[in-house]
């Protein structure tokens, strides 16, 4: 029998490059490694292993998460400073343009000069009912809802969303809710900017 090779088959190597050794366990890897070029080979190999099989199976994340983060921080921040909780009314099939005013006048609910595709600053929030302004230059792509009604009042500019294929055209003052567990899609077709109310409700 090689100690060695028997070292190397015992599964500790693996468990070192998860950091998932004691300290002692991963002081006797370090000192073994140390010692024996073919452990430190074989950790090299283990953790080359790891990260190939982490790129092959990396997920892109939708386009619309990191503005909808970046949104979720300004509202904390802006809550943090003193901005009084507001409520605004839901989104219905009879509600227009004007009753989001107090909201999308404001100069600090303007699109930022900087703005990337998707740009999101939240009005509203409870744990059920999510409510924001969103700015669309292009396209958010295919997604579907289980667990969460999506609504949206077209304010400025024009889009097609849709829905399993299914497309609609909206204009502004056009009310438009995707139903639960479809797949739909948002295509800008103006020039300007695609400005939205967008209301998440749970389901």
């Amino acid at each position: 029998m090689n100690p060695i090779t028997d070292y190397i088959e015992s599964g500790i190597l693996e468990l070192y490059v998860m950091d998932a050794t004691t300290p002692e366990e991963t002081q006797e890897v370090e000192q073994m490694a140390s010692a024996h070029p073919e452990i430190r080979k074989e950790i090299d190999a283990i953790r080359q292993s790891i990260e190939a099989y982490a790129l092959a199976h990396a997920v892109e994340p939708p386009s619309t998460l990191k503005p909808l983060v970046l949104a979720t921080i300004d509202y904390m921040e802006r809550m943090k400073n003193g901005e009084p909780v507001s409520s605004p009314p839901e989104l219905t099939p009879t509600s227009k343009v004007e009753d989001y005013a107090t909201w999308y006048t404001r100069d600090d609910m303007q699109l930022a000069p900087d703005a990337e595709d998707i740009y999101v600053k939240i009005i509203g929030y409870t744990p059920s009912v999510t409510t924001a302004i969103v700015w669309l230059k292009g396209i958010a792509e295919e997604e579907i809802h289980h667990d969460e009604h999506e609504r949206f009042l077209i304010l400025e500019g024009s889009c097609d969303i849709t829905v399993d294929g299914e497309v609609n055209s909206l204009k502004p003052g056009d009310f438009f809710a995707i139903p639960l567990h479809k797949n739909h899609m948002v295509k800008v077709t103006s020039k300007e900017p695609c400005k939205v109310i967008l209301q998440r409700l749970a389901a």
